[in-house]
């Protein structure tokens, strides 16, 4: 479970690197990286980081449990 974590918060840092550069700078480094918007493969990791987002939701549950002081 450990790697399946490791690899949803490694693809939610793509994203949101990603979004910060559309945010910025108009510019799209998964679509430029895979030949376009439209491309499979930009879909591909478009789909994989939603999925990482939606699995990431359960990490709610520990951070509100905890103790914080």
């Amino acid at each position: 479970m450990k790697t399946l974590d490791n690899i949803a918060l490694t693809l939610l840092i793509i994203g949101g690197l990603n979004w910060l550069l559309v945010g910025l700078f108009k510019f799209d480094l998964v679509a430029m990286s895979f030949g376009g918007q439209a491309a499979i493969i930009s879909r591909i990791v478009y789909v994989l980081v939603g999925l990482s987002a939606l699995y990431c939701i359960k990490l709610f549950a520990p951070i509100n449990s905890a103790q914080y002081e």
